[in-house]
């Protein structure tokens, strides 16, 4: 596959091809071609909307931005930006929302307190840096306890997500997974070392700085011997695991939703129309007035007609 700029390929290809064919002529390489695939990254765009060049003065300097907010930043932020092949505009803003993130995969995996050494860490001096992170313990909250089904179902699901979307090179849509993760977990009291392993796997093609530090804190809290993250074999997906038990279905009546309703995610049509109708507050909207239709979308919604 090769990944580059448009202004450059043309030249790249030309060069590229031609000693991959001298040497195919020679016998050194099997094949006639040297790609198989051809990807066009897209431009990033200066924060005015032009080209980034010195002559506009929009050059955005990527030092500044790994001093102020350190390489796996700047690195999770271009990605983030939107879809590789695209055009896209810089936002200095941007960076600072992705640090966030990062600050919350932190304190995902120490205490929520630390969350000032991570700020710290990220402008300090390298021996600085190393000393205070030395310091900084593995949260207690993650134990070497057995996921929960709720708990596989949100790791399986991320898995899936960001597996497929780097086959595609869909890197924004795999970080938001990643998100949608972090956002869920932060709400469990219990963390399972197995699920906090898995997840620094996926992270780390996106953010390897903070993966490979924080992979090394669970390894020694788990007295496991550590091993680079690197060559940590990718997590599978168990697809029985994202079936889910229930449902969630809204309830309309005339149009107009009135309420949700939880329900066995093997219900039949009649099932949920009589849940739908025995609702507490749509009850009041279907009471003494003649049900013409009901309208069941499977798994998605039900519609209540009346009179």
């Amino acid at each position: 596959m090769y990944v580059g700029g448009t202004e450059h390929a043309v030249l790249h290809l030309l060069y590229a091809r031609f000693w991959h064919k001298v040497l195919y002529d020679l016998g050194y390489v099997s094949t006639p071609e040297p790609f198989f695939k051809l990807v066009n990254q897209g431009l990033i765009l200066g924060e005015d909307g032009q080209k980034m060049s010195k002559a506009r003065g929009n050059v955005v300097n990527p030092d500044d931005m790994v001093n102020e907010y350190g390489a796996d930043s700047l690195r999770l932020y271009e990605m983030f930006l939107g879809p590789l092949q695209d055009t896209k505009p810089w936002n200095t803003k941007g960076v600072e929302g992705v640090y966030r993130f990062l600050g919350r995969v932190w304190r995902l995996f120490v205490d929520e307190k630390s969350e000032t050494e991570f700020e710290q860490n990220a402008t300090a001096e390298p021996q600085q840096g190393a000393a205070l992170l030395e310091k900084i313990r593995l949260s207690p909250s993650i134990t070497d306890i057995a996921p929960t089904p709720a708990q596989l179902r949100t790791l399986h699901a991320c898995i899936k997500k960001v597996t497929e979307d780097l086959d595609c090179l869909h890197f924004n849509t795999a970080i938001s997974a990643m998100m949608v993760f972090v956002n869920e977990a932060m709400t469990w009291e219990a963390k399972p070392c197995t699920v906090s392993r898995d997840f620094l796997i996926l992270l780390h093609p996106f953010a390897p700085h903070l993966a490979e530090e924080l992979w090394g804190k669970l390894h020694s809290a788990f007295h496991i011997p550590p091993a680079p993250l690197s060559y940590a074999p990718w997590p599978k997906f168990d697809p029985a695991l994202l079936v889910e038990d229930t449902l969630e279905i809204p309830v309309q009546v005339n149009g107009k939703l009135r309420d949700v309703i939880q329900v066995p995610a093997a219900a039949s049509q009649a099932d949920l129309e009589t849940a739908a109708k025995s609702a507490e507050k749509v009850k009041p909207f279907v009471d003494g007035k003649a049900i013409k239709k009901i309208i069941v979308v499977p798994r998605k919604l039900v519609n209540i007609v009346v009179g």
